[in-house]
């Protein structure tokens, strides 16, 4: 995986994500549309075959774009913890 800022802004982001797809890209979105402080997340894969989303992010005035990612980014490390360790009691015998 490989990151580009494509645009920064105050309250802006815009970055090429390379490597990725739909699956981490949609998860990404999904946290970051559960934050109120998000106004715009979305993301878009001008060509499927490259591999290159373009993310884009924008927050309410007064919250930096940049802490927004790595809080969604935390929650979905959280998340990703809680289910393993459930799934390791429901296959454990």
């Amino acid at each position: 995986m490989k990151i580009n800022i494509l645009k920064k802004t105050k309250n802006e982001l815009k970055i090429e994500i390379e490597g990725e797809g739909h699956t981490f890209c949609n998860l990404l979105q999904h946290a970051l549309l559960e934050d109120k402080s998000v106004e715009v997340a979305g993301y878009d894969i001008p060509h499927p075959l490259v591999g290159k989303p373009v993310f884009q992010l924008r927050t309410k005035e007064g919250r930096s774009p940049e802490r927004t990612i790595l809080k969604a980014l935390e929650k979905i490390e959280q998340t990703s913890n809680e289910f393993l360790k459930e799934f390791e009691k429901a296959i454990s015998p």
